[in-house]
């Protein structure tokens, strides 16, 4: 019986990796869902397949479906046209999965990859501050890569958490070249406005894609409109109970932004 180490986790290719240069954009759960949102927009756009599954004991055991048809949670996607590939997940990960989650990636899918880019939600100051969108880099190629697409890099000193955070520091020690877009979001809501921004100020001109982010603006606009709603019904609970001496109870559905 051999005593070598089993892989923490399981890259299970089904078609053959793009020709040329491939760049793998991340789109894990995080912060305003900008990654999820991004990539699943780009997946469809694009039009790309189902490349392949990454599959570990340590991730959470749920059932993925869509169209009432089970699927694996973590998936890649991959085109020709240009050649990239994106990584969508239906769970987010704890932190007991993040080292089979780096290996089925950075040395996983890694293998059919040039380099990575990752996206990282981070919480906006102001509303003005959402969409602002700055780079890290693991090598000094990634870093000119920033500087040609018009990406400032993150200036200080700082941490970048949870598994995005994980698949970075993996990538660094692996050689894998990589780039880390910081971008602003909403800190209550998911936010397609930060997604539509990082698309268009930093995406588009990294991987030379074009991608039409109606869409994101469209439902941005929608999400505005539903919370001014909402603001607008506690508003006048309020004044009603106020008339009537009562506390006012909060409307289903209202972010924490408005308690």
């Amino acid at each position: 019986m051999s005593d070598a180490p089993q892989p923490r986790a399981t890259f299970q290719r089904l078609t053959d990796a793009p020709d040329g240069p491939t760049t793998l954009v991340e789109g894990l759960p995080g912060h305003g869902l900008v990654a999820a949102i991004a990539v699943d927009l780009i997946t469809r756009q694009l039009d790309l397949e189902h490349h392949g599954t990454i599959t570990s004991e340590s991730f959470p055991r749920v059932a993925s479906f869509s169209e009432g048809r089970v699927r694996d949670p973590v998936r890649v996607y991959a085109g020709e046209s240009p050649p990239v590939m994106t990584l969508q997940s239906d769970v987010a990960f704890p932190d007991w999965s993040f080292d089979a989650l780096t290996d089925g990636v950075v040395h996983g899918v890694g293998a059919d990859v040039d380099r990575m880019i990752l996206l990282v939600g981070a919480p906006a100051e102001s509303q003005a501050q959402v969409g602002e969108v700055s780079g890290i880099a693991t090598t000094d190629d990634i870093a000119a890569d920033l500087a040609a697409a018009g990406v400032a890099v993150s200036a200080g000193d700082g941490l970048v958490g949870g598994a995005t955070g994980a698949l970075l520091a993996e990538c660094y020690h692996a050689d894998v070249p990589a780039a880390a877009l910081v971008v602003r979001a909403n800190p209550y809501i998911p936010d397609p406005r930060a997604a539509q921004a990082v698309i268009e100020g930093a995406l588009e001109p990294l991987v030379d894609f074009d991608i039409d982010t109606g869409e994101l603006a469209r439902e941005a606009d929608a999400i505005e409109e539903r919370l001014q709603q909402m603001a607008e019904q506690y508003r006048q609970a309020e004044a009603a109970s106020e008339d009537a001496g009562r506390t006012p109870a909060r409307p289903s559905g209202l972010p924490s932004m408005y308690q």
